[in-house]
């Protein structure tokens, strides 16, 4: 039997998913498994039961990723599950940003209950008169899962796309509208974009990178999309661009007290991923993550270990290793061969300062877990299959 517990709801489609052989257990119980999605953990006392951390989405800010490696726990993220829902409200955004949709609203909010307010619309509207999207340049930062969809949608608006990503996967590249332009440059982003949107996870190389210094290259009066994470803008600089007018609207989907006292700002509550089918898409997806890893020792998509993938467990006995790389998976191996155990097959991959293997037994002593617990060994489990 696994144990899991959630420390936010998580779509009740998603944790469906789980079999008869997981029960849940309320927060301040021991568990194998944690769901989040935005509660914070930095403080929490991470349990000795505990292997895995499913995050249902795609940031994982709220994650003490370094204390869970350490310890041999897996962190799942789910990307591209609620990319959709990010997709369509950046065209909200784009058309916010470009059109005083918004105002125009406001301004009739301010009218109801007047009987003139048809007649004076039609005198009041040129006040609210914007642009259109269709032939506008796009600067898009970040090509990942979201990026893509972003740039592509965009494309099929009529707008003209640059695209800016170091990392681009070859299966995003593939996926982009062939009309979308790759750059290398981040300057060019700023020099051509009549907006520019971030898509980008916040890390230490991009935490504040829309500074004072990209923002001072970009084209006067251009409208920044941020619906990321809010750390990737220096506020105070991002400011006093909008005083000067060097930006002309950023719209932020985190309600932080700078971005809520800057001038021409649209500031919406976090409402990116704010979509049932994104909150389903996301729990459905952690669910089968944990399940995979949980029952067969697979992971997919962590941002703290590296993906490794060896089928289902099978007809033996799995013995799964989280570890530092310096130590490596045939010095395992050898481990369990001294130790009388018959290996049927193994695997392993390292990711930074940490790896994981698996190593499949037809014979298997008991104990043997214990074996293989020397320096640079984080965690050890079985799977009997």
């Amino acid at each position: 039997m696994y144990t899991y517990k959630c420390l936010n709801p998580i779509a009740q489609v998603g944790l469906d998913h789980f079999s008869g052989n997981y029960q849940k257990v309320s927060e301040d119980q021991p568990s194998q498994i944690i769901l989040v999605r935005s509660a914070k953990m930095h403080d929490m006392e991470l349990d000795k039961e505990l292997v895995c951390v499913a995050r249902a989405g795609a940031g994982v800010n709220n994650i003490p990723l370094d204390r869970c490696a350490e310890q041999g726990i897996v962190v799942f993220n789910t990307p591209g599950a609620n990319a959709n829902g990010v997709k369509e409200l950046f065209l909200f955004a784009a058309i916010a940003g470009v059109r005083d949709i918004l105002g125009g609203i406001r301004w009739a909010e301010g009218e109801f209950g007047n009987p003139e307010i048809a007649a004076l619309a039609e005198k009041s509207k040129k006040q609210f008169v914007g642009h259109e999207i269709m032939g506008k340049t796009l600067g898009v930062i970040g090509l990942g899962a979201i990026g893509v969809k972003v740039a592509n949608a965009a494309v099929s608006l009529g707008m003209k796309v640059i695209g800016y990503d170091p990392y681009l996967s070859e299966a995003a590249r593939a996926s982009l509208d062939s009309l979308v332009q790759v750059t290398d440059s981040l300057d060019e982003i700023a020099a051509r974009s009549q907006l520019i949107t971030i898509h980008v996870p916040a890390m230490a190389g991009t935490i504040g990178m829309i500074n004072a210094d990209f923002l001072s290259k970009c084209r006067t009066g251009v409208i920044f999309i941020n619906l990321a994470r809010d750390t990737l803008v220096n506020e105070p600089d991002m400011q006093a661009a909008l005083s000067l007018g060097q930006v002309g609207k950023y719209i932020c989907d985190f309600p932080t007290p700078g971005a809520a006292a800057m001038k021409n700002a649209i500031i919406i509550p976090h409402l990116g991923a704010s979509t049932e089918e994104s909150e389903d898409n996301c729990a459905v997806m952690a669910v089968q993550q944990i399940v995979d890893f949980m029952e067969n020792g697979n992971i997919r998509n962590s941002v703290n270990y590296p993906p490794v993938d060896f089928g289902r467990a099978d007809g033996a006995v799995r013995l799964c290793v989280a570890h530092r790389s310096s130590v490596k998976t045939n010095e395992i191996a050898n481990l369990l061969t001294k130790a009388g155990a018959v290996l049927k097959g193994m695997t392993g991959k390292e990711k930074g300062d940490y790896a994981y293997s698996m190593f499949d037994l037809t014979t298997c002593p008991e104990g043997i877990e214990d074996t293989v617990c020397v320096d640079g060994i984080l965690k050890v489990r079985i799977i009997h299959s």
